[in-house]
């Protein structure tokens, strides 16, 4: 059986409910990824890397959760400066939107919740705190860190810069959708390192291109260890969390 919430009737969804499934729901971005990656990178890595880490806690560990429908916006001020390609929601609005999205899923008996992160720069953990409290002994949802740099460590150098649309994203894309990627356009832009805690925080100050890190690092083999090993955490996290439950 499918693990995608969208592939299920309602019927089978409130069967799935009853049963204790995690519901895992996804946050992708539509934002620049530099002159050479698709502006929808950060909401089909949310997509697959939730769907096929959920397939495998279910073979490797007999964990049992959904995916929903992943949303492809969020806020993404930064990237303003470049001019096209980005879907901006204001925080507070954003913040809205997936509160109503976990109290739906409350709603419907899910009690054990995670969002899974496409995009690094969604501020969801005072919501998170704020959830639960209010749903403190009826439902949880948690918010954990990406596995990212760590699976970057183990596969590749970690000296060479990094921070978006950089070696390892672009690898990502060139294993899992090569189409997405315009190799001719993959270069190193010089960038520099941003302040990222700058609640105004604007790439075009760091980057002429928009890709802060250096791209040119990226192959398909190293895509599939990236991939490979990105999906092994995600399903060891949630294992961790059903176990939490």
């Amino acid at each position: 059986m499918t693990v995608e919430y969208g592939k299920l009737t309602f019927l089978e969804i409130k069967e799935k409910a009853a049963e204790g499934y995690l519901a895992i729901i996804p946050t992708g971005c539509t934002e620049q990824q530099g002159p050479h990656s698709t502006v929808d990178f950060d909401t089909w890595l949310a997509t697959e890397l939730s769907i096929e880490a959920a397939q495998q806690a279910k073979l490797k560990y007999g964990v049992k959760s959904l995916v929903i429908p992943t949303i492809p916006f969020g806020p993404t001020p930064e990237h303003r400066s470049f001019g096209y390609g980005f879907i901006d929601i204001p925080q507070k609005l954003y913040e809205d939107v997936i509160y109503a999205v976990l109290t739906s899923l409350v709603d419907q008996g899910f009690r054990q919740l995670v969002i899974f992160r496409g995009c690094g720069g969604h501020l969801l953990g005072n919501l998170a705190v704020r959830f639960n409290q209010e749903y403190e002994g009826k439902a949880k949802v948690d918010f954990p860190h990406h596995p990212f740099h760590e699976i970057w460590c183990r596969h590749a150098d970690p000296d060479i810069p990094g921070g978006h649309a950089d070696s390892f994203t672009t690898s990502l894309g060139l294993y899992k959708h090569p189409e997405d990627i315009r190799e001719a356009q993959i270069f190193n832009p010089g960038s520099s390192e941003p302040e990222w805690d700058d609640p105004n925080l604007d790439f075009g100050k760091y980057s002429t291109t928009g890709v802060i890190g250096d791209p040119t690092h990226a192959s398909r083999d190293l895509g599939e260890k990236l991939w490979n090993g990105s999906v092994e955490a995600i399903a060891a996290m949630l294992q961790g969390i059903a176990l939490a439950q």
